[in-house]
């Protein structure tokens, strides 16, 4: 096919950097476009700030010149990975423009006409991108994915909630300093230390899951109804994102052996339609005692895979286990890019 010529926003960040690296020799995208801050506008790529997610930058992004975040119109698809607050009014301006808006930020999930997207949980919610326009008369429009903590943690929640009915949920999360951008939380605050606060953390990760589980009707989502309490924490680990889930069912499954059967044959839309980003298995589950572990789990199926271990019963819900999942894989960057890659698949996105 044509490859879609497509912009980053954002492009100096950790996350935008992530998308760069994603989209080198993409089979659907070309990136055509870079932009930033006014700091950064008018500077090459390489002039404006170092590359910070390992190696040298690669040379086909270097010499191009970013771009205002503002300057609307040259390319129909951006990804977005803009802070919330600047992310607000930039990605209205480019979906008022007539631009697809694939946006790694939170400024729009809670919007109930916006889209929050992962392609193994609810493809159909695709669909409220029609009401959105609608609604908004415009021509672009605007899909968000996730949280990165609740992106690793819907994946198993969907599996067993279709399998099982979940009805409670408590959620602990153990996140690596890679989710607070570059350059993070300083070192003095980390190293030696668990910070057991993360603003705004524990309200996404006890919302977003509901929205995301919920159904599809004529005027939007009706959210799921599962009950969801967490504690979010930042620990001293670069990369990937660890959660500890309590889980109580409406049907609970006769031993652990069926919950995990569960997992392992869980695949979705994205694994049928072979997209590119997919993992071959969106789950995996280790056998090893002490697993998953960020070092060890983290790059499964490319950063895209949510590895699950320890399930065990639980004495006060039903059973508990440990997740793992890449924060900036498939938690940021790479859950836009597979979003915008089932929109290609469903023919929703022409070169």
């Amino acid at each position: 096919m044509k490859k879609i010529p497509v912009g980053v926003l954002g492009a100096t960040g950790m996350v935008g950097q992530r998308f760069l690296s994603l989209l080198i020799d993409h089979p659907y995208f070309e990136v055509t476009v870079v932009a930033a801050s006014e700091r950064s506008a008018g500077k090459t790529l390489a002039e404006a700030g170092r590359w910070m997610i390992g190696g040298e930058m690669p040379s086909q992004f270097a010499k191009m010149t970013v771009q205002p975040v503002d300057q609307v119109g040259d390319v129909g698809l951006v990804f977005s990975a803009l802070p919330s607050d600047a992310a607000g009014p930039t990605e209205i301006a480019w979906a008022k423009s007539g631009a697809l808006v694939f946006s790694n930020a939170g400024a729009h999930r809670r919007d109930p006409l916006v889209p929050l997207l992962v392609p193994e949980v609810n493809p159909d919610h695709v669909n409220l991108l029609e009401l959105q326009r609608q609604h908004y008369g415009w021509s672009g429009g605007i899909l968000t994915n996730p949280n990165c903590t609740t992106t690793h943690a819907v994946l198993p929640m969907r599996a067993l909630h279709d399998a099982f009915g979940l009805s409670k949920v408590l959620l602990v999360s153990m996140q690596a300093i890679s989710g607070a951008g570059y350059p993070g939380v300083p070192s003095l605050d980390i190293i030696d230390n668990v910070v057991p606060l993360i603003k705004g953390e524990e309200e996404k990760v006890e919302w977003e899951p509901r929205k995301l589980l919920g159904t599809l009707g004529a005027q939007g989502v009706e959210e799921a109804q599962i009950t969801i309490s967490a504690h979010c924490n930042r620990v001293a680990v670069i990369d990937g994102h660890t959660e500890c889930l309590s889980l109580a069912f409406e049907r609970p499954p006769a031993d652990e052996a069926e919950l995990i059967a569960a997992l392992r044959e869980f695949k979705a839309e994205p694994q049928t339609l072979n997209l590119p980003s997919a993992p071959t298995h969106p789950i995996l589950v280790t056998e090893l005692a002490d697993g998953p572990q960020p070092r060890r789990d983290r790059d499964a199926e490319r950063g895209m895979a949510t590895t699950v271990g320890r399930v065990r019963r639980c004495p006060i819900l039903d059973y508990k286990l440990v997740l793992l999942g890449h924060n900036t894989l498939r938690g940021a960057a790479g859950g836009s890019l597979l979003n915008a890659e089932l929109m290609v698949a469903k023919g929703l996105i022409k070169a």
